[in-house]
């Protein structure tokens, strides 16, 4: 029986094409697994090792028959792979889940739909459950227009949506109450990103990038394009100093490049020419600041470290078509990657092995070069003692005599031991 069992894969085909998705927290499934460990008998810790994401998309209004879902998948970094069937699926009707937002308190998630957004209950996905109850329309959102992204703040108690129509929309979550309605923010609004501090939004649309003061309901920033450049998406990140930085991805004829931004006089740090010919689809940042990723139209992924802006990793025709969304785990272990091809792909990070070899090296050197010099000090002549130029006494390991040049080379020695176990035991890895 286990030999027809598919191997554990890394990439998988729902069958829809895919235009969003995220990782949830394990507590919104965890009665998920619960049943069924129950209905199978089976109460291993297989579990303790699994993630999981939320994938939405579909084939729109169409005749295509292809229909549209939310669907919650599971992620085992132990094995590497995603399960080959959604634990968790809900039909959405005749309405493409377009993009969508998670909660960061497990108050389900928000879709946006052609007309509206709607909140859905994390239980219904799982127990897909095609009651109208399972769903519930954001009065607020409704008879909108599509809206082309949604954010909440870290904390969840702020959302904002940007509409095709160039309309940002900031409310308080969950009272809705509005802070900011700008009818007239951008010709159509593509990306949005809030700060770590929650102060400022940041929105994205041609030509330009706005920010916006939360706390004033105003704008106090304009960040405007060079030559040729097409923003594609913005994010903030907080760097290894603690400060806030903001990210710009733009497409340029030479390729994909990756903008930094000043948070404090909002000016250009640096623009770093990541992919030439390859134009960026989709971009996201690790939560712990190091790592980028950006998807292209041609299907390629690739993660860049942050600080350097160096690639790190390339993953050539990750997909068949181009990236439409990616999403690094809460950890930042690893990145899931969606496409129009109907395939997720998981991506294990790649540890850096420079460093780890270098110390490997400066081991292996100090203990050849210790072992020598101990050979050639105490084993040079009979076997047991060695005579040292300079001194009328021979040397006997453990037992040097008190002049200069011998205690020199019994520091030398003890250092060079002393430098080994250091080094091992500060990077026990290597």
């Amino acid at each position: 029986m286990a030999s027809n069992q598919q191997p554990p894969s890394n990439l998988q085909t729902y069958g829809i094409p895919i235009y969003a998705v995220d990782w949830i927290p394990v507590e919104a499934v965890k009665s998920k697994i619960t049943k069924d460990q129950d209905d199978d008998g089976d109460l291993s810790s297989s579990s303790s090792s699994s993630s999981y994401i939320v994938l939405s998309g579909g084939g729109g209004e169409g005749r295509s028959g292809i229909p549209n879902v939310i669907s919650i998948c599971r992620v085992d970094l132990h094995t590497n792979s995603l399960s080959e069937q959604p634990i968790g699926r809900l039909v959405v009707g005749t309405d493409l889940p377009y993009r969508m937002t998670l909660h960061p308190r497990q108050d389900g998630l928000i879709c946006a739909l052609p007309n509206s957004c709607r909140l859905f209950d994390w239980e219904n996905i799982i127990e897909d459950d095609n009651e109208e109850e399972s769903e519930k329309v954001i009065k607020e959102l409704k008879d909108v227009g599509q809206q082309l992204c949604l954010s909440f703040n870290h904390d969840g108690s702020v959302l904002a949506t940007g509409g095709e129509d160039g309309t940002l929309r900031v409310f308080e979550w969950p009272s809705m109450k509005v802070l900011l309605n700008e009818s007239q923010a951008h010709a159509s609004v593509k990306s949005l990103t809030f700060s770590e501090s929650g102060k400022f939004l940041v929105s994205l649309g041609a030509p330009l990038c706005r920010v916006w003061d939360l706390n004033a309901s105003n704008a106090i920033a304009s960040l405007s394009k060079e030559k040729d450049e097409m923003f594609a998406s913005c994010k903030f990140f907080v760097d290894s100093s603690g400060n806030e930085v903001l990210y710009v991805a733009a497409n340029t004829e030479h390729g994909g490049s990756i903008i930094t931004w000043d948070t404090t006089s909002w000016r250009r740090r640096s623009s770093k020419l990541i992919k030439r010919n390859n134009s960026i689809s989709a971009f996201n940042v690790s939560a712990d600041g190091k790592l980028l990723a950006i998807g292209t139209l041609e299907g390629d992924v690739l993660i860049i470290e942050s600080t350097k802006m160096q690639i790190n990793q390339v993953v050539k025709k990750a997909h068949l078509g181009l990236v439409t969304a990616l999403t690094f785990s809460p950890d930042s272990r690893c990145l899931v990657s969606v496409s129009f091809d109907s395939r997720a792909r998981l991506t294990l990070i790649k540890q850096k092995g420079g460093k780890r070899m270098s110390n490997t090296s400066v081991v292996g050197g100090i203990v050849v070069c210790v072992d020598i010099l101990r050979f050639v000090l105490f084993h040079g002549g009979n076997g047991d003692h060695t005579y040292v130029p300079g001194n009328n006494n021979f040397v006997d390991f453990g037992k040097m005599e008190t002049s200069g040049y011998s205690i020199l080379l019994h520091a030398f020695l003890y250092f060079g031991l002393v430098t080994v176990f250091t080094v091992v035991i500060h990077f026990p890895g290597t």
